[in-house]
């Protein structure tokens, strides 16, 4: 907000009002446009605060009310130049399409150029109390992905899971070439929203979640990289076959149960856990990034689990 702004008519040009053609310029159609809709208030970006000045000559000079106007800051870029397109410009539907939730957008949108003391993250709810002119700043503000990322981060590992879960439906459904079809995610939804916890943990965007659950949807034979590929050497595939046979004995198959069964195995057999849980973990999902180990059991359920260790064995 710039607060009360004074112009002396010295300072303003003779501005054209109509071209040579007879039709009017900006300057005219909007006052007459704004008068003829009842506009009473204008909020507008302040790169228009000359225009109000001139504009304000003409509603008085047509002895019409003058709105009431205000101008806030506007954003820029990290160059510090107006925003455009290069800088992230664009309509809500692209930061929609790119994985980002819209409370987390609508948060960081109002903090350009508007504060709350010194909160930073603030519910719907709570913009909806707070938002006004008094937290108006007058400098221009600048766009910042990293800023945004990080906000973002923050929403989905505080996020309702189930609300996730139907976030990254509606993400795949914006897709025009999704990685997975939303059908094929929505059959899953059980395992996906069990698994939420983990998978949010360190995403910053809804790709990230689908990302880390990618072992979900992975056709058997695995394939592997040549990485990956180097994890199975012959102990490793003896020790993969011993767990094998303890995993197959489990009658309750859940993650307590896993985990317990887990330890056992490594305390019995002398194991430090990296000589279990890589080959494990190729086995499992390929070498992917993925949640803890028992998760990602119980998420493949024993039949898929045991299949996908026997395949590498």
């Amino acid at each position: 907000m710039q607060g009360r702004v004074v112009f002396k008519n010295e300072d303003l040009d003779d501005l054209i009002i109509l071209r040579s053609d007879g039709t009017p310029t900006y300057m005219l159609a909007v006052v007459a446009d704004d008068h003829d809709m009842g506009v009473t208030h204008i909020i507008r970006g302040d790169d228009h605060l000359t225009n109000a000045a001139r504009q304000t000559l003409i509603y008085q000079a047509l002895q019409w009310p003058v709105p009431a106007m205000a101008h806030v800051p506007l954003i820029h870029g990290a160059d510090g130049k107006k925003l455009s397109k290069r800088h992230g410009a664009l309509g809500v539907e692209a930061y929609r399409d790119m994985g980002y939730l819209p409370e987390a957008l609508r948060n960081y949108l109002a903090r350009l150029g508007w504060s709350h003391g010194d909160d930073e993250i603030f519910s719907t709810a709570e913009l909806h109390a707070w938002f006004g002119f008094d937290g108006m700043g007058k400098s221009a503000a600048r766009f910042d992905f990293a800023k945004l990322e990080n906000l973002n981060g923050h929403y989905l590992r505080t996020g309702d899971d189930a609300h996730l879960f139907e976030a990254l439906i509606g993400y795949l459904g914006a897709q025009e070439d999704p990685p997975l079809s939303a059908d094929n995610v929505a059959a899953e939804k059980a395992a996906l929203i069990a698994l939420m916890p983990q998978l949010k943990e360190r995403a910053k965007i809804i790709p990230d979640l689908l990302a880390s659950a990618q072992f979900l949807f992975a056709e058997r034979p695995l394939e592997l990289t040549e990485k990956a590929r180097g994890t199975l050497s012959e102990d490793a595939k003896a020790i993969l076959s011993g767990f094998s046979e303890k995993l197959q004995a489990l009658t309750i198959w859940d993650k307590e149960g896993i985990e317990t069964a887990l330890h056992a195995f490594i305390e019995q057999h002398g194991l430090k856990f990296g000589k279990i849980g890589q080959p494990l973990r190729v086995a499992l999902t390929g070498g992917t990034p993925s949640p803890g180990l028992a998760d990602v059991l119980a998420a493949l359920g024993k039949d898929e689990s045991l299949a996908r260790i026997h395949d590498q064995i």
